[in-house]
């Protein structure tokens, strides 16, 4: 009885290991303890370690890059190409202007030199004519009047040529008139036989010169001078060869920077478009540096060449009638006169430093003259001092004097001339030749406009 309930108690304790290893409750499925049981959410693949993006992600990126960067380049290309046309025409458009600018002031130079001279010539006819006493030989006097009709038509050209110099023309013209009307009345008592005649005569010659009284002829006409060359010699200098080479340079570096970009990025070492652009350029700067060099060379052997003989051969006509004028003045003040004589030395110097050699082969038969009239003054013999300056035989010092005005017009005359016609002659090829720097300028903007346009194609 006592041995069942044990084995009972064994298989008992048998079945229980094999209730445990049973399947676990399905979801949802009621607990023992009536608890709903939840599934655990399925285990996230881990995510990768950081590294360089690589396939479509870089693609995007370049997507968003490369046309803006065209776009940019392309622009700067452009821009450096235009800016070389229009820079560069503009200094040759400014080139061609200094050349007619040139040419117009030495004219006017020519015109302001004449009437200088001229004025001179009229005192130096007026003092002749003073000293042969009562009335005037009517050749001289028909001179004197020329002269004087010549200054004012002249005055009337230069204030219609050069409207800066109409001011100071008009004061010209003042003291011209006041000199005349001076001369008019110095003629008037000489006629009479009055001793005040000479002394207006005086004072209408000193005046013409006197540097101390505002509005006096000769100061202004100096002045006048004196503008007009530095005019004209400033515009002779305004060919600037090397300033012409700085818009190419500038614009063959960026188009250099620009194909280095391109090749950067797309692996090719020249771009044809902004290479073509680049050699047009590169043509052109060396067109316009050649054009310059010549034209500044042109220019130089003007200077020192057609324009220098004109000046320097005006200078000595006007000092050698202001030598006679004071040959003259020196007999009229009868023995006190040596300022004259000094004045008249310097004058005469002026013409030797100044008159070409032809002019100054007659320059010296005029001093001859005079130093004859000089020495008959000294001597005592002045009614022969005075006819032999006053004769228009050929022996005396105004045929002398006259034949050396004549050649030496002439001169200045045909060398002024010759620089505005060279000026002017040689001056529309550079005008041309903006035009087309600006057209080709133009064009090698479209030619890197195209070579960039290809490389924009070929990403898209």
């Amino acid at each position: 009885m006592t041995s069942t309930p044990r084995r009972t108690t064994r298989k008992t304790a048998a079945k229980r290991p094999a209730r445990s290893r049973s399947k676990a409750p399905a979801a949802g499925a009621a607990s023992p303890a009536g608890a709903v049981a939840v599934a655990a959410p399925a285990p996230q693949p881990a995510a990768p370690a950081a590294g360089p993006a690589t396939g479509p992600a870089a693609g995007t990126a370049g997507t968003e890059d490369v046309p803006r960067l065209l776009n940019r380049w392309q622009l700067v290309a452009v821009l450096a190409c235009l800016l070389f046309a229009v820079v560069t025409a503009s200094l040759q458009v400014m080139s061609w202007h200094a050349n007619r600018a040139a040419a117009d002031n030495t004219e006017q130079l020519v015109r302001v030199q004449n009437i200088q001279s001229t004025l001179f010539r009229a005192d130096a006819l007026a003092t002749t004519a003073f000293l042969t006493g009562g009335l005037e030989p009517p050749e001289q006097r028909a001179a004197y009047d020329d002269a004087i009709d010549s200054i004012s038509r002249q005055i009337a050209d230069a204030a219609d040529a050069q409207p800066a110099d109409r001011a100071a023309l008009a004061d010209l013209n003042s003291a011209v008139t006041g000199y005349n009307a001076t001369i008019a009345q110095a003629r008037a008592n000489n006629r009479q036989g009055f001793p005040v005649g000479a002394e207006y005569l005086r004072t209408a010659s000193t005046g013409l010169r006197d540097t101390t009284v505002s509005g006096s002829a000769i100061p202004v006409a100096k002045a006048l001078v004196a503008a007009n060359a530095d005019r004209a010699e400033s515009e002779l200098g305004a060919q600037h060869p090397f300033l012409i080479l700085l818009p190419g340079l500038v614009t063959l570096l960026l188009l250099w920077w620009v194909n280095r970009q391109l090749a950067r990025r797309f692996r090719r070492h020249v771009n044809l478009g902004v290479a073509a652009a680049a050699l047009t350029v590169a043509v052109l700067t060396v067109v316009a540096f050649a054009v310059a060099a010549v034209q500044a060379v042109h220019n130089g052997d003007l200077r020192d060449g057609s324009y220098a003989t004109s000046y320097r051969e005006s200078t000595a006509r006007t000092a050698g009638n202001d030598a006679k004028a004071n040959e003259s003045l020196r007999l009229i003040s009868r023995g006190s006169g040596q300022v004259y004589e000094d004045r008249w030395g310097v004058a005469s110097q002026t013409v030797q430093d100044n008159a070409s050699d032809e002019t100054a082969a007659l320059w010296d038969d005029y001093v001859a003259v005079h130093g004859r009239v000089v020495e008959l003054d000294d001597g005592g013999k002045y009614d022969q001092a005075v006819r032999l300056a006053t004769t228009t035989g050929s022996n005396g010092s105004t045929a002398a004097m006259d034949r050396f005005d004549a050649r030496s017009q002439e001169i200045v005359q045909a060398s002024g001339d010759a620089t505005t016609r060279a000026l002017r002659g040689g001056n529309t090829g550079i005008l041309v030749l903006s035009v087309v720097t600006l057209l080709l300028g133009i064009a090698a903007a479209g030619l890197a406009v195209w070579g960039i346009g290809q490389r924009r194609r070929e990403y898209a």
